[in-house]
Parts: structure tokens; sequence; C-alpha cells
């Protein structure tokens, strides 16, 4: 039987349009194959597909993938701008996420941070109109509005001195509530009870800062104070104190310990910082007893010191005072001066808030995500001169070996090769790298990893200060620090740091990989790239970033280094040095967002 032959105009159009279709399909998959195979096409298109990776980064596991691929080099576009929005942005004390918290004892303004899968892999942006800051020491007294364009503090706090808008600038005048006519008159006073002068303080705590005209007028009496204020309703004060030059911290005494080590402040200082020291049990005059040296001095003018309607306030405060053996050496208008004793404070003995002393369980200088204690560290619970008087003026404190240095095995020839070692390399920073320390472009300096300050140390005739940080999960060597006269805090590098977006000029680290493993492990805890994102947040466009490692995590830095824009170099470690080590020197790259970006 022969096949039947319908004319065309009898064969079914359906069935006709379905086969087209299908080969139609086939034909276009097997040229887009080779297409994307043989042709540049598949690069661009691969390209494209890990732009659109990163910009849905909020899906953990393209997260992840993305992370995988700028580590490997495989991303070839720079990270992703955050929102213009975010150009004030910390990860840790952002108010939309901690005003849902509980206000008691101040939780909702402490330390809160997202866990890194919620976190935007972004790069944050500058604001627009944002300038190259104004250079140390011009900067102390003024800095370009337009970096930061917030006019609250100047219109409120103006008539007080504590800044003013003047032209394109941000005037400071030097003034604060408890001295509008300015710091200096104020600090003389102070000098007519505490040496200010002659190098028996040099470190000082000043809590609730404002702008820091306290701690700004101090550094010419050769005190180096380290700021705090919590991100408030001030906005930005403590922004404004970073961009003068002056060393500042993001901070709120709530439930916590702050991040600083026992016995570390020669001098601490409350002017008008609200913080009600005899609440809760005393609890937080307990605090600022754990950080105050012994032989140290505390100072608090403004409420409650002989202030109408704090008579209850005023006569807690010197009970607790006396609790603990202060002696009152003045009352001045409303500023009180305490000398804390040298030894053991007189407790045990009855008072009226319970305080006791604190058990042999409790280390002083355990203090990251370390719940406030009620009860008073006794001086001899740690071992070492560290007493006023006891130690060395400045500078000789700065070089010589500080007993707590010995809490490590070996620590007195460990702390003097380790000071030797830093003063060569930071000369090779200086004459072989070019990088630009001992120059007005750099004032604001971190070492991410300081062990006992000995790259802090090789820069004492530089006009710098530097952050000094510990991280949480390696030996506790901040009260080496602060005994050479020396500021820094605790902090572990999986967590975003307390500052704002561009606050530091320079950025080091050396053995950036150890930050982020599990000690004594090979283990991470977290990730190279969201490391480096933080740094490039914390550093200012332009600024300098000094990296050390072995070639191999060298390499993997440089990769991520492309990826956050920075334009780096490797190179070779001194001559003098052991160990296979390299030294990435970059420069964040000045970008700003574009019109489509934004």
């Amino acid at each position: 039987m022969g096949h039947l032959n319908l004319p065309p105009s009898k064969r079914n159009p359906r069935q006709w349009k379905l086969l087209d279709i299908v080969s139609a399909f086939f034909f276009a998959l097997v040229l887009l194959f080779f297409l994307l195979v043989f042709t540049p096409l598949g690069d661009s298109l691969a390209a494209s597909g890990r732009q659109a990776l990163s910009l849905s980064t909020s899906d953990p596991k393209q997260r992840h993938r993305l992370v995988e691929l700028l580590e490997l080099g495989h991303h070839h576009q720079p990270i992703e701008a955050c929102p213009a929005d975010s150009v004030d942005h910390m990860p840790c004390e952002d108010p939309r996420r901690n005003s849902q918290l509980s206000r008691e004892m101040n939780f909702y303004r402490e330390r809160h941070c997202p866990l890194p899968d919620e976190t935007p892999l972004c790069l944050i942006p500058p604001p627009l109109g944002y300038k190259i800051p104004v250079q140390w020491p011009e900067s102390l007294h003024k800095i370009w509005h337009s970096n930061m364009p917030h006019n609250k503090i100047a219109d409120r706090k103006g008539h007080q001195g504590w800044m003013k808008e003047e032209g394109p600038y941000f005037i400071f005048p030097g003034g604060g509530t408890m001295f509008p006519d300015g710091a200096a008159s104020y600090i003389e006073k102070l000098g007519q009870y505490i040496p200010i002068t002659g190098g028996t303080l040099r470190t000082a705590l000043d809590m609730g800062c404002g702008v820091a005209s306290f701690g700004g007028s101090m550094l010419k009496e050769g005190i180096l104070t380290l700021s705090f204020a919590p991100r408030d309703s001030h906005k930005a004060q403590i922004q404004f104190v970073l961009e003068r030059g002056i060393p500042a911290f993001v901070l709120m005494l709530g439930t916590r310990r702050l991040p600083f080590p026992a016995f570390a402040f020669d001098l601490i200082h409350c002017s008008r910082c609200l913080i009600p020291f005899t609440a809760y049990n005393a609890t937080y005059f307990d605090e600022v007893d754990r950080l105050l040296r012994p032989g140290g001095y505390l100072v608090i003018s403004g409420p409650p010191v002989q202030w109408p309607k704090q008579d209850k306030e005023w006569t807690d405060l010197q009970a607790v005072a006396r609790a603990l053996c202060y002696e009152l050496i003045a009352v001045d208008g409303n500023t009180a001066i305490w000398k804390k004793p040298d030894g053991d404070s007189c407790l045990p003995n009855q008072n009226e808030f319970g305080l006791e002393l604190c058990d042999g369980s409790n280390d002083p200088s355990n203090a990251w995500y370390f719940k406030l204690k009620k009860c008073v560290t006794k001086t001899s619970s740690v071992n070492g001169e560290y007493a006023i008087g006891t130690i060395p003026k400045w500078p000789d404190r700065l070089t010589t070996a500080p007993s707590r240095a010995l809490v490590m095995k070996n620590g007195i020839d460990l702390f003097e090769a380790d000071t030797r070692r830093w003063a060569r390399r930071v000369a090779y920073y200086k004459n072989t790298l070019n990088v630009k320390l001992g120059t007005p472009a750099i004032r604001n300096v971190m070492d991410m990893n300081a062990f006992f300050g000995g790259f802090a140390a090789a820069l004492k005739s530089d006009p710098v200060w530097v952050m000094n940080v510990v991280p949480a999960r390696k030996p506790l060597t901040l009260d080496v620090i602060y005994d050479r006269g020396l500021i820094g805090v605790y902090h572990d590098w999986c967590e975003p740091f307390s500052t704002y977006p561009r606050t530091y000029d320079l950025i080091h680290v050396a053995g950036i990989e150890s930050l982020i493993k599990l000690p004594g492990s090979s283990k991470s805890r977290c990730n190279l790239v969201d490391l480096m994102v933080e740094i490039d947040r914390m550093l200012r466009p332009e600024g300098t970033v000094v990296i050390r490692d072995s070639p191999e995590v060298i390499e993997k830095v440089a990769r991520i280094a492309r990826a956050v824009r920075w334009s780096a170099t490797i190179n070779d470690k001194e001559p003098e040095s052991h160990g296979r080590e390299n030294i990435l020197v970059a420069t964040k790259t000045f970008w700003q967002l574009t019109s489509s970006s934004s």
C-alpha cells in the first residue's frame, strides 16, 4: 500500500508550526554553544552574570559563591557600590536594627552586629562633594563641611563653642558645654590639682566626648586621649572627631565592659557625660575603677557635681568614691577631682551600695563582649608594677619593657626584639617602599594586629596617632601597649569595627590571615573578602594599606584588592627579616557614585 500524498494545501498547518519551533530551538542551542565557547561573547556574558550575582548577595548561597570567585580572582569587575544612603553606615551601630532592642542599661546603643550573610557585599561610597580631608595640624581647627554635612551639632551647640559652619568648612573653636570659653583654660584649671605637664600622665579616656575639644587640647600637653561617644542624636560626633585627626572610637557604656584592659588609663575624664555612675549598685563606677590606673585621676564635670536638684546623686557619688578609698582632691565649681589609691581598695567594708571585691576567677583584662560585673577589681589581681609613680614618665615609658610583659614566656626579651624589629621595618616602609609615613598626608593610623605596639612605637617622631588593635582571640597584650603610653582596643576582625567610614589614612596589618583563622587551626572563621571590604570602609579615599604575610596569602590579597578598587604593588620584605613574607602596599582609589548607580 503506497503512502498517501496530500497536496500542500491539505497538510496540517499546526503540525508544521510545532516542527518548525522545535527545529529552530535546536539550531539556536547549537549556535549559542558555539558562540559561548569559541567567541568573546562568552566572556562578556559570564562577566555580566557575575555582576548580576553581586547585585543579589542577599541570597547566602549566591554571596558565598561571589566570595569564592573573588578569592580565586575569577570576578573581573569591581565589587558593586553600596547605595548612596549608606555613606555613613556602621554595620554594628545601625540605628534601624538596634532601635528594636532593650533600653535597659542602654543595651540598644551598644554593638550589635549582623551575621555575615546578612551584610551586603558592597563598597561604601563617599558622600556627594567629598574632598580629600584637610591635613594635620590644620584639621584640628577646621574640616570640609561637604565631607560630613551634618549641621545638627553646629546649630545646637555653636553658642557653647563646639563647632560652627564657616564658608566651606566646619570650624572648631575648642569649647564645650562645661567650658564654653575653651578647653585650654579648663585644662589649665585642672593643672592646679593634677600633674598635667611633665610626663607623669600620658593615657587618658574622655567619656561622652562631644567633638573632643578636651582630647584635642590635651595633645599639646603630651597626653594621648582616647575619646568615645555612642552613635546618638548628636549625629556623627565621633566622625567629626576623627576627621579632625583626634583619637576616637564609637562606644557606649551599657551592659558590657569597655574593650580595654585593666588599669589602662592614667586619667579618666567626664564632662557632662551624663553617665549614672551610682546606678545599678554603682556598676558603672566599678567599671571606671577597673580602667583607671592605681594612682590615676578621675575628673567629673557637670551633673551631678554640685548641680541643682541632684543633691542625692552628688552625695551618692561621693559615698561610692569614699568606699573605694578615692581621695577627693578638689571640688571647683561643678568639677570634682579624685585620686585613686596606689594599692588595693579599702574594701571589704560596709557600704550602702553592697560593693564587694571581685573573686579570683575574674580576669580584669578580659573585656571583649564581657558582661559588666558588680564587683571591684583588686589591684593585686594583676601582676606587675603599673601604678602612677612606679612606671617611667613619658617618653621613657615608650621604650622601657613593662613588667606586665612578663605574663608571656620570655616576655621582656620578646618586647625588646619586637621593638627593634619594627624600627627596622618602619624605616624600610619609609625609605624603600615610599609609604608616606612622617608626612602631612598621614595622621590617623590603625595597626590591626598590634601585639606589643612595636609598629606604633616606631612612629614616635611622626605626626600620627595609632589605634592599636589586639585581636580578642590572641594573647591579651593590650595592657603592655597602655603601659608604654600608647592606646588601643580589643576587637575580633570577623566583625566590623566601631568606626565611621573613611576615618583612617593608613591601615597596617601583619599576618592578615591569622585574623580570620581559629587559633591553632588552619580553619577559617570568616573570609578575607569581608575583611578587606571592611578595611576599605574604614580607609579614606587615597589612603594607604600595608599588609604583610606569606607570598601565597599576599597573592590572594592582591586579587581581592583589585575587586575593592585598590591600586596595589607586591614587594619583597626587608633584607634583615627572616621567614617567608611579602608586603602589599595599596592605595584606595578616589571613586564616586555615578548618577545611574545612586
